[in-house]
């Protein structure tokens, strides 16, 4: 016999599970998100790893969600600059996203004035990648691991030069933290690119670079130049049997570059949900993954509160740097 309570518990059932199915409905596409084209503003010139990297995740995005991803490079202004205070400055309603590199870590340190705030204004979705960087010598010196390099420099301050692709970059970055963490007074020697200074420590003008690994693999494979190590936590699988400078001399030791995606602070909940559930996805699919360790990187896909943790801790790391090795930037 049906009581009039259990009548009434059924119908609050009925009642909850369909409630449930429309918040569902709302979670996996808020307010029909998004039912137009999307807007995916990229901090690099078209071509390079950020622009590779937006590139698969908008064409991904696209076919999950049918609506265009239309990737806009804006590469002026200087580290990501410009193309962030676009970003922070539209509306926030979802139709807005920037991808942006490293350097969106170090800006609040290296320039004396941002046009908005990195952590205030602009809402992470996910960290998309991070890549090691190889620390590469020239063969005639007498240099084959990380404590060899630290007792040549210790042993001769300023002597040692070491180039990087412009103030202030991540190759930069990366040798000044050494100097930092390992006691050392190696010389910085800028290029305007990489390329100056790969071809200058293949020539032996410079002892030591911080590089990328697609600009130096030829080189390590034809014993032009020799790698002493990675700037990761972990070993990379490009070059596995190259140690970490953390575990050969200075334990914590980590630079390299980086792609992160945000969207305006202010906007929707459930849509910064469903970009990280769908991004994070999307970055973790084999053949995308594949494209990450062939360039020496690794697919991260963490929650938008992980992310904003990471980007509080690389913004303070670099402030230190930044202030010991008194880097500015106009």
């Amino acid at each position: 016999m049906v009581t009039q309570r259990n009548f009434g518990f059924g119908v609050l059932t009925v009642l909850f599970a369909a409630w449930s199915s429309v918040l569902l409905a709302a979670e996996v596409r808020p307010g029909g998100y998004p039912n137009r084209p999307v807007r995916f503003i990229v901090a690099q010139a078209a071509g390079g790893n950020a622009d590779f990297v937006a590139r698969m995740v908008a064409a991904e995005l696209a076919k999950q969600l049918g609506q265009q991803f239309v990737v806009d490079n804006r590469s002026g202004g200087g580290g990501g600059v410009l193309a962030a205070d676009m970003v922070a400055k539209a509306n926030p309603d979802g139709y807005t996203m920037l991808l942006v590199g490293s350097s969106f870590g170090v800006n609040p340190s290296i320039y004396k004035k941002l046009p908005y705030d990195s952590e205030r204004d602009l809402a992470p979705i996910t960290l998309g990648s991070t890549a090691s960087q190889i620390l590469v010598v020239n063969p005639s010196l007498p240099v084959n691991t990380v404590q060899d390099l630290i007792k040549l420099a210790q042993a001769k301050p300023g002597e040692l030069n070491f180039g990087s692709s412009g103030n202030g970059g991540g190759p930069h970055l990366a040798g000044e933290l050494f100097n930092l963490m390992a006691k050392t007074k190696m010389t910085h020697i800028p290029y305007k690119g990489a390329s100056g200074s790969i071809l200058d420590l293949l020539s032996g003008r410079i002892q030591v670079v911080f590089a990328t690994m697609p600009s130096v693999m030829s080189h390590l494979r034809a014993n032009k130049l020799r790698g002493v190590a990675v700037t990761s936590l972990e070993r990379s699988a490009l070059v596995p049997e190259l140690p970490t400078i953390s575990e050969t001399g200075l334990k914590g030791f980590q630079s390299g570059t980086w792609q992160g995606i945000f969207v305006p602070r202010g906007t929707p909940e459930l849509v910064i949900r469903l970009l990280n559930r769908e991004i994070v996805a999307i970055v973790k699919l084999p053949d995308i993954r594949k494209r990450f360790e062939m360039e020496g990187g690794v697919p991260v896909g963490n929650t938008p509160q992980e992310f904003a943790v990471w980007l509080h801790a690389e913004i303070a790391k670099w402030a230190k740097v930044v202030k010991a090795a008194n880097i500015t930037l106009e």
